[in-house]
């Protein structure tokens, strides 16, 4: 798992109205790390030129320092149109300094309006950041983004670019290549390109499109780790449909000795979302074209932020890593070898499926409370104890737990859905409080809520169950209910889910009829990443220090149901950190396949010591257990 955090003083480079040459946007920046700070090169788009492009901005590279990483200053231009081939802009530079010079490739625009015949890859050579003493193109054909690795491969000097990023029917597909020479200049002669591009095939990467709609283009130059070549690039789903495009960021891993292999890779996990990300000159748009090395084992990706300003994100890089190593066994939760420990039996309530089990620790044994459907999808709760964790040692034969209100009593079809369902259970005090979804298969699902004396819990006198009340608005599709584990001023904190996100609010008394009115936003959907259709809370949070861990699912667009964690602050109602990877998602087969497929689906868990016992769901069908490191998702997390 691992968590992206921007930098709080984003973003770290603007325009500036008193300068015409970047007087409308400072973005896409190349960073390069030195002993003395940071030099920032940028696209610096300027008014139009009155004669050339007057209805369109001019491109420039310009050059910024800061010693500190953050604060830029000392700010000038230092690639400015004057060739054939890119008198019409320079943009988005990349920048390497490679065995003693200092390279500067960059997109060249040598007519106008620009289209595939006109943008291509130029190459600016100098002794210093801010003195490019000759200047190339690069390649004959359309492409962009082209950046030289940093040292060489075998021997080789390696160039990673994309080739036709802009659509043909010829080429209607971008291709990330790499190309290889033993010599600089070679890169620099038309008869190499020519040969190159007649094999363009040979030198591709392996495909990253997953489908046909989506555009990919080089983001940073790799970055050398102990696992192979870091590749941060930009992935734009939906590219050719304007009101669904989505332009995010990824990782992949490639082999040190041979970087065409292709040896893992991320999905989505940096998105636009704040205002800076979302408003500019195009707006709703992230576009990695660097990262650098900083103190503590930090991985700063430097951005573009709608086509207007410079960002920066940083993320621990060994967290990265990690989740990138195939051989790593499991995201931060691993399976039980026992898993499913709860299957369906019998011909009675639980026939049909068991899932989504509630758990709590008493007296030294967990009790899970799950969601039980017999042949009628009639939902009850059952019981099973376990005294490690992990295996059964009783199950009961009845529920513990069934329908008795009139709003979860069937009403629909005979063999509709309806009854008590994904129940989570909390201790505050002497009295255990479990909360439900109600449903009588015709009106909306509600969020229930009912309670039991520990005392009567642990004799199983389940005729103390109270009356059950409704907590969540009426007439909405409400789901999720978890109570807070600890009163929060003397009043019971509640999350729930209105629409597609984490609500909050605060009641004073649970069974006095009184109901959620209101929606405190904990956390939403992340249009694009992993958790980008829906998200609801999964366990109870659970106390950490003075913070609260929150253990969410998050719903993809392909709905997969997966799990993902978030720090709380104190209070319960802001997001301290949050994984931008799942901690935990569909794999093994009893997963994939069941009722509802591809779905993990927790609502408990237990901390013993160190170790954090998630219960979980599986395919709407049977129930696992996995365990994970607490103190590694804080340290991820903090």
């Amino acid at each position: 798992m691992f968590v992206i955090r921007r930098e709080s003083h984003n973003p770290i480079l603007a325009p500036r109205r008193e300068r015409p040459w970047e007087s409308m946007a400072t973005f896409n920046p190349s960073a390069v790390r030195t002993q003395e700070g940071v030099y920032l090169f940028y696209r610096a788009f300027g008014n139009p030129d009155a004669l050339q492009t007057p209805t369109a901005g001019l491109s420039s590279i310009g050059l910024a320092f800061a010693e500190d990483g953050v604060h830029f200053h000392s700010r000038e231009q230092v690639i400015v149109p004057m060739e054939e081939w890119d008198r019409f802009g320079c943009e988005d530079p990349r920048v390497t300094y490679f065995e003693g010079r200092w390279y500067c490739f960059y997109t060249a625009l040598g007519g106008y309006p620009f289209g595939p015949d006109n943008i291509k890859v130029a190459v600016a050579v100098g002794d210093a950041p801010n003195k490019f003493t000759e200047r190339h193109l690069v390649t004959p054909f359309n492409a962009k983004a082209a950046t030289l690795f940093p040292e060489r491969v075998n021997g080789d000097i390696v160039l990673l670019l994309t080739a036709h990023t802009d659509w043909t029917a010829e080429h209607p597909r971008a291709t990330i290549a790499l190309a290889r020479a033993r010599h600089i200049e070679e890169f620099f002669d038309p008869e190499y390109w020519r040969v190159w591009h007649e094999h363009l095939a040979d030198h591709a990467l392996p495909e990253l499109h997953r489908t046909d709609r989506d555009h990919i283009e080089v983001g940073a130059s790799p970055l050398l780790t102990e696992k192979g070549w870091l590749l941060i690039y930009s992935y734009i789903q939906n590219y050719y449909d304007g009101d669904k495009r989505i332009f995010s960021v990824e990782a992949a891993m490639l082999d040190r000795d041979d970087p065409q292999k292709l040896i893992s890779r991320t999905e989505s996990f940096l998105i636009p979302q704040e205002f800076y990300e979302e408003y500019g000159l195009v707006p709703h748009i992230v576009f990695p074209t660097s990262v650098t090395l900083a103190d503590h084992g930090m991985l700063d990706i430097w951005y573009g932020a709608a086509d207007t300003v410079c960002a920066k994100a940083s993320v621990k890089l060994a967290d990265l890593l990690r989740a990138l190593d195939p051989e790593e066994p499991a995201r931060t939760f691993i399976r039980s070898e026992e898993n499913p420990i709860l299957s369906p039996q019998g011909a009675g309530f639980e026939s049909r499926a068991v899932f989504n089990p509630a758990a709590i620790e008493l007296d030294g044994s967990i009790y899970i409370l799950y969601r039980a459907m017999d042949q009628a999808n009639t939902s009850t709760i059952g019981l099973a104890v376990s005294k490690d964790g992990v295996t059964i040692g009783e199950r009961l034969p009845e529920p513990i737990y069934v329908p008795r209100a009139d709003f979860e009593m069937k009403r629909g079809s005979p063999v509709g859905n309806s009854g008590c369902e994904d129940p989570r259970i909390v201790r505050i005090g002497d009295t255990l409080h479990m909360t439900y979804t109600a449903y009588d298969g015709v009106h909306s699902p509600s969020g229930a809520v009912t309670s039991i004396s520990v005392e009567d819990f642990l004799a199983r006198r389940w005729s103390a169950w109270s009356t059950p009340f409704i907590l969540t608005p009426e007439g909405v599709d409400d789901k999720d209910l978890v109570l807070m584990p600890e009163k929060m001023g003397g009043n019971f904190m509640l999350f729930h889910r209105i629409n597609s996100m984490i609500c909050a609010d605060i009641l004073p008394d649970l069974f006095s009829g009184t109901r959620a009115s209101r929606c405190i936003e904990i956390m939403g959907p992340r249009l694009g990443m992993w958790d980008g259709s829906k998200v609801g809370s999964a366990a109870p949070p659970i106390r950490v220090g003075n913070n609260w861990l929150m253990i969410y699912h998050g719903v993809s667009r392909h709905s997969t149901y997966r799990l993902g964690a978030a720090l709380l602050d104190a209070a319960g109602s802001a997001v301290l950190a949050r994984t931008a990877d799942p901690v935990f998602e569909p794999t093994e087969k009893y997963e994939r396949e069941g009722e509802i497929a591809n779905v993990v689906f927790s609502c408990g868990a237990v901390v013993r010591g160190d170790t954090v016992f998630l219960y979980y769901g599986a395919a709407d069908k049977v129930i696992g257990v996995a365990t994970g490191s607490l103190s590694h998702i804080l340290n991820a997390l903090t």
